[in-house]
């Protein structure tokens, strides 16, 4: 029998609620840690479905893991908790009126203008706060410093609707999995290898939304072109 959306959604959730639960009932993951790998999981397959009500789930999800970031000494990711908070907030707005006209977004590609910006950004960023980690005993400060500034650039894509976002969040994911094992955050890395398997779902369904999207507004220009 094929699963629809809903069913699947269902799925998703009682899959990772038990996990989650279990995990921290055997005292491997805290409470905390274990709500956070649950609305995170939401949050992303909302994200990949393009459904609005990721902001929401995704302020939550945030507030959850600054703390437990905090505890774990990873300064660097608790802080990028706050901004996206912000970022999120942003994201809501422009998803739903950041179209042409005020209109919902659409599903684009970034200049190379743009990401030539974005790479400075991350380069810049990266250098920035490894030095103002190490200084302040953050733990694994450089792999630390890139995944924060990665993760900031794609939540700005992300913002944007842009196709791109997904490629930065696959090469975060892929780094932010073994730094949590090495920091026995292993509910918080098994969320990540999820986030790592979804980001590749978000790019592959993304993909397909531009595509078609790109080919309705080519079909509408012909038809314009040749009433006129």
């Amino acid at each position: 029998m094929k699963l629809n959306e809903s069913n699947t959604t269902l799925l998703l959730i009682a899959a990772v609620s038990v996990l989650a639960t279990t995990m921290a009932m055997l005292g491997l993951a805290s409470w905390l840690e274990s709500a956070s790998f649950v609305t995170g999981a939401l949050c992303v397959w909302l994200t990949v479905k393009q459904n609005i009500w990721n902001f929401p789930l995704g302020l939550i999800n945030v507030a959850t893991f600054c703390v437990v970031f905090f505890q774990s000494r990873l300064y660097a990711d608790a802080g990028l908790q706050i901004v996206y908070f912000g970022l999120g907030v942003l994201g809501w707005y422009l998803w739903l009126h950041g179209g042409a006209n005020r209109t919902a977004l659409k599903v684009s590609r970034a200049s190379a203008w743009e990401l030539s910006l974005i790479c400075v950004f991350i380069a810049a960023a990266t250098i920035g706060l490894w030095k103002t980690l190490a200084e302040v005993g953050g733990s694994a400060s450089f792999w630390d410093a890139l995944t924060t500034s990665i993760s900031l650039a794609s939540q700005w894509l992300l913002n944007r609707k842009r196709l791109e976002s997904w490629i930065g969040w696959i090469v975060v994911d892929v780094i932010y999995v073994p730094l949590y094992i090495y920091k026995d955050l292993y509910l918080t890395a098994m969320l990540y290898g999820l986030f790592l398997l979804m980001a590749v779902m978000g790019l592959r369904a993304w993909r397909a939304a531009w595509r078609q999207d790109s080919s309705v507004e080519a079909a509408d220009v012909l038809v314009e072109g040749a009433i006129l």
